[in-house]
């Protein structure tokens, strides 16, 4: 069957398919860490919608598992192939299809990346808010998929709130249009907020439209301080939101993150902004306000840093803001310089910023490892990682995890923000639904994929799992 399969895909999509072991290879892992212990039957490039269908359609009437692939860059092993699947990887589906100025609002397919988008707009004094903190590589169908995160959405919201509609390839072939152009739309059940988060096991996302903003008037103002440890620095961020103070970014980062970034970036990269003048054992916090107001805002947040014990640098630099923002997306790659990395990906009440960062070095003492973390501080998310050598995740690492989400739920969160179930988390899925509600899901999965070849083994575990 697996050959009668690969045949059939060949003679339909040609040049399209690969099957050569590099690309093969490729497609077994992401940036989470995890690496697929086989590799797929193909990997089809797909160009077009139609493309996408004949994919579908095929898989539907074979039985043949489909992974959805876009630029890689996920963080919970979602797209990641499995044995005997076919990988279908949407990423050369990057054209931007239609900006309407009047409607505020985009259409493009989902390979685009969000920072080509945002270069495209800005011309025309519009932007696209999701910021995954990878928006150079990362690519708009992904952020739906997953229901992106980042650095702005304590501000301006995830990604599911910048999608107003889809176009959706079911697990039959089916081409599924969901949402509106409108501002206003409320008939029937809100399919578009469902399949966004869906991690490819719902359909395949093959066009998106989504909600621009005007770029924001007014200069942007940096708040950056260093404090004595990371509780204080996480004080002062629950201050911030208690004092209802937006602004757009709040990060935390603390001295374990710090000291791998430094020691990645080197003293160059650091010279001339805050961080250059960082003592071991510091935490980071980083503040942006971008409107109108955003002088007055930006002091009302140095005074709340300074009152919680921070050692406070304002700027109105904007390439100083930049440089301290490029320095905070250098935490994957710094970390991965040096290892394997799990991130994780928790999220907390923002009062409970401060119990969770305790949670996390009583965690790490109790198993003996060391647990760099930074935090999308605004709004309570978590990113607490875990380096390791060799290809498998030790035992005491996923030990220390299980803590780790255990902790957060019991202190009203949830054990993912932003980064999605995928392979990794689904085996804590249920306990933090519920039965009712988990079995609720497995049936809507069903209902959109009967045959059950969509994504088999990301978010529900599958018999042979």
């Amino acid at each position: 069957m697996p050959h009668d399969v690969l045949a059939r895909l060949q003679d339909a999509l040609g040049a399209s398919v690969a099957t050569d072991p590099a690309a093969l290879d490729e497609s077994r892992e992401d940036r989470s860490g995890w690496r697929s212990a086989s590799r797929p039957l193909a990997v089809v490039h797909a160009a077009s919608v139609e493309e996408v269908q004949a994919v579908l359609r095929l898989a539907h009437e074979t039985h043949t598992p489909v992974v959805p692939r876009g630029a890689g860059t996920g963080l919970a092993g979602g797209a990641i192939a499995s044995p005997g699947a076919i990988v279908l990887d949407v990423s050369r589906m990057n054209r931007i299809l239609e900006v309407s100025e009047a409607d505020e609002l985009a259409v493009v397919e989902p390979g685009v990346l969000n920072g080509d988008l945002n270069d495209a707009l800005a011309p025309l004094g519009l932007w696209f808010a999701p910021d995954p903190a990878s928006r150079a590589i990362s690519t708009i169908g992904g952020n739906i998929a997953t229901n992106a995160g980042g650095l702005l959405c304590a501000k301006y919201g995830v990604t599911r709130e910048a999608v107003l509609g889809l176009a959706v390839v079911l697990a039959d072939g089916r081409l599924l249009r969901t949402g509106h152009r409108t501002v206003k739309g409320v008939t029937g059940y809100d399919l578009t907020a469902l399949l966004t988060g869906s991690e490819g096991t719902l359909g395949v996302i093959v066009e998106a439209t989504v909600r621009l903003r005007p770029i924001v008037p007014g200069e942007v103002v940096t708040v950056a301080a260093a404090f004595p440890g990371v509780e204080a620095a996480a004080a002062a961020s629950a201050a911030v939101t208690a004092a209802r103070i937006r602004p757009a970014v709040l990060e935390l980062i603390d001295s374990a993150a710090l000291t791998r970034i430094a020691a990645h970036l080197g003293d160059a990269a650091l010279a001339g902004t805050p961080l250059e003048q960082t003592a071991a054992g510091e935490a980071f916090l980083l503040a942006q306000s971008d409107d109108g107001g955003a002088v007055e805002e930006a002091a009302r947040i140095a005074e709340a840093f300074a009152a919680a014990g921070g050692r406070v640098t304002v700027s109105t630099d904007a390439a100083t803001g930049d440089r301290l923002l490029d320095i905070r997306r250098a935490m994957h790659p710094a970390l991965a310089a040096s290892g394997n990395v799990l991130i994780e990906d928790v999220a907390v009440p923002r009062s409970r910023l401060p119990e969770m960062f305790r949670a996390i070095d009583e965690i790490g003492a109790r198993y003996g490892i060391e647990i760099p973390t930074i935090a999308h501080a605004g709004d309570g998310n978590l990113h607490p990682n875990f380096v390791f050598t060799g290809d498998e995740v030790p035992a005491d690492v996923w030990a220390a995890a299980d803590d780790l989400f255990r902790a957060a739920v019991a202190l009203g969160g949830t054990l993912t923000g932003e980064h999605g179930v995928g392979i990794l988390k689904r085996r804590w899925l249920a306990d933090e639904l519920g039965d009712d509600s988990f079995g609720l899901q497995r049936g809507i999965k069903e209902l959109f994929d009967p045959t059950g070849v969509l994504n088999p083994g990301v978010m529900f575990a599958t018999s042979d799992d």
